[in-house]
């Protein structure tokens, strides 16, 4: 180019002009004025030597050079744009794996679309999602196995942080399609009382305190039932007739069968679902995947 050089800013211009064939819509799009527009393309117009773009009152559109010089420099910089973002992500952090557990089917659905919106914004970042035990809150956190969870709360443990919540869900009865409270609109957490709790073995007490209580609000004991570490065998617990327990109000979408009925609680406070991460593993990658699970989930 008759030992000119073009600068960086100057070819995006060229290229973005190129691509819209509008001077506004591109001065809009990289955040500069028209002017600054009109400016940059003169200069690379006067240092080739040769019009570039045919601009009438109507319409531009790029000369047979400019549509040459386009198609010359777009994989150029293309390729320094792909090395910037690379150079930038790594900066940042955002490489490599991060792998995000889930308790509730719903919570796994919210973290697989945050995962997938995470990818495409950080695309040297793998994410993977798996389900965590029933029975053990948080073993794959301190074994490293997973960096993050979303889970119901409580989470009260010296070495993990409880981040921010989520979502809230309200808060039903799973019970037999055959017990008297099968035809209630609501029941109260007084009525357990006068079934058997089924419950989970494994958790500590005071997340089994938070979710299964062994007294109603009035300081009536709530008789225990067996307790299991799986889900489904909870269901099959309740459908035999061995007791009752609470869940969130949405498993009934989830988990509905004939033999079984959800009444939702009319006094009981909503289930949090959290984020947990062990403290001294905290990472600029799970901050960024944190921010964008509370954007998605709103």
């Amino acid at each position: 180019m008759n030992g000119h050089t073009m600068e960086l800013r100057d070819i995006e211009i060229f290229l973005t002009l190129a691509e819209e064939l509008h001077f506004s819509r591109t001065a809009e799009r990289l955040h500069v004025s028209v002017a600054r527009v009109s400016q940059a393309i003169r200069k690379q117009e006067r240092a080739i030597g040769v019009r570039l773009f045919e601009r009438t009152s109507r319409a531009v559109t790029l000369t047979p050079i400019g549509r040459q010089l386009r198609d010359d420099l777009l994989p150029g910089y293309q390729q320094i744009q792909a090395a910037i973002d690379r150079a930038s992500t790594a900066g940042k952090g955002i490489t490599g794996l991060l792998r995000v557990g889930f308790s509730a089917a719903w919570s796994g659905n919210l973290v697989a679309r945050a995962a997938e919106v995470f990818q495409s914004r950080h695309r040297y970042c793998e994410v993977q999602i798996q389900e965590i035990p029933l029975q053990d809150r948080f073993g794959l956190l301190r074994s490293r196995e997973l960096d993050l969870q979303l889970t119901e709360l409580p989470a009260d443990e010296p070495d993990i942080t409880t981040g921010p919540v989520i979502f809230t869900e309200p808060r039903a009865l799973v019970i037999p399609a055959g017990h008297p409270f099968a035809g209630r609109d609501s029941v109260s957490l007084e009525d357990l009382a006068h079934s058997p709790l089924i419950t989970i073995d494994g958790p500590p007490r005071y997340w089994l305190d938070a979710h299964f209580p062994r007294h109603t609000p009035t300081g009536r004991p709530i008789p225990q039932g067996p307790a299991t570490v799986a889900w489904q065998e909870v269901l099959s617990l309740v459908s035999a007739g061995r007791g009752v327990s609470p869940t969130s109000a949405r498993a009934a979408q989830y988990y509905a069968r004939p033999d079984l009925a959800y009444v939702p609680f009319h006094d009981a406070s909503p289930i949090e679902f959290g984020l947990l991460w062990l403290t001294t593993a905290e990472t600029p990658k799970l901050r960024a995947f944190v921010q964008l699970l509370l954007d998605v989930g709103r």
